[in-house]
């Protein structure tokens, strides 16, 4: 089934050129179908490659799921257009009395800011608030995840000497959790970010659970106990050169980084092995299903 967007979305021609399943909203009307409603909390400032990679992995499952892509009404985007945010996203404000099966929280570039430092963290945590209430399940992504459990379970953010930045291999702790059903006994997930969490404070929290963690990376992937929040410590959703995107950046800036691990074949900057593609369907899939789809009630 299809992911239903705007069809003037830029991600509505790349993923029709990809054979995703997309269909445009007026087509979508006609079926009397009642699609699965997704927001996303697009924190990022690469809006467009953002909302593109997680309309990507939503649109590869069976549901017909409707995005509704959602910016901060106090904080204004230096690196995406005012044309595309007025065409496309939604504040808060105008979704607060809707009711969602699913949100996602997207990472944003601040994890080296305390959180009350952030622009809009205020906001943000009405958007948390609303989410225990009206939304069936979320996704916490990288520095969404920090503020996530800082924020509901008082969990702290050290930061890292130096970042973590590539691809890190990791294994399944809770083996038979339905969110890591079909992963292979190793599984990848590209990481980015200067911080970390207090994992010491989240091993002792009776309220989550550790379904995830990689030896050199740490923990992972985290559960609450009620199957309504997920915390993903890395970026299942980047493209194939989004972490050389981000480390040829951080030369240009004169930022002293180490090239991403696991990632460029033999040192080869143009040689990129993709072997997280699968653990990222299977985990957006699985939520999907049975977190979202199968637990949530018809009327929403």
């Amino acid at each position: 089934m299809p992911i239903i967007i705007p069809k003037a979305l830029p991600a509505f021609s790349i993923l029709q050129d990809e054979n995703v399943f997309v269909m445009p909203k007026v087509r979508a009307e006609t079926q009397d179908i009642r699609p699965i409603e997704i927001a996303i909390v697009n924190l990022m400032p690469t809006k467009i490659e953002t909302e593109t990679q997680l309309m990507r992995l939503l649109g590869n499952s069976s549901l017909q799921v409707n995005v509704t892509l959602i910016k901060m009404g106090s904080y204004e985007s230096k690196n995406t257009s005012a044309e595309h945010l007025d065409k496309f996203y939604q504040t808060f404000d105008e979704i607060k009395d809707k009711k969602f099966d699913g949100m996602i929280i997207t990472g944003a570039p601040v994890e080296t800011l305390p959180f009350e430092q952030v622009m809009y963290w205020e906001e943000l945590t009405q958007i948390m608030d609303y989410a225990d209430k009206n939304v069936t399940s979320t996704i916490f992504i990288c520095w969404g995840a920090q503020a996530g459990l800082n924020y509901y379970y008082g969990i702290g953010k050290p930061l890292l000497p130096k970042k973590m930045f590539g691809i890190y291999p990791n294994k399944a702790v809770a083996k038979f959790d339905k969110l890591l059903k079909g992963m292979d006994d190793t599984f990848y997930i590209p990481m980015s970010r200067h911080s970390t969490i207090d994992e010491e404070a989240v091993l002792a929290n009776e309220n989550l659970q550790v379904l995830a963690q990689s030896k050199e990376g740490g923990i992972s992937i985290i559960k609450s106990v009620d199957d309504k929040k997920f915390f993903f410590m890395g970026h299942s959703e980047y493209d194939r050169d989004t972490l050389k995107t981000e480390y040829l950046r951080d030369l240009a800036k004169g930022d002293k980084i180490d090239p991403p691990i696991n990632y460029f074949v033999n040192g080869d900057i143009d040689n990129i092995n993709v072997n997280w593609r699968s653990t990222a369907n299977l985990l957006y899939y699985n939520w999907l299903n049975y977190y979202v789809y199968q637990v949530t009630p018809y009327q929403i």
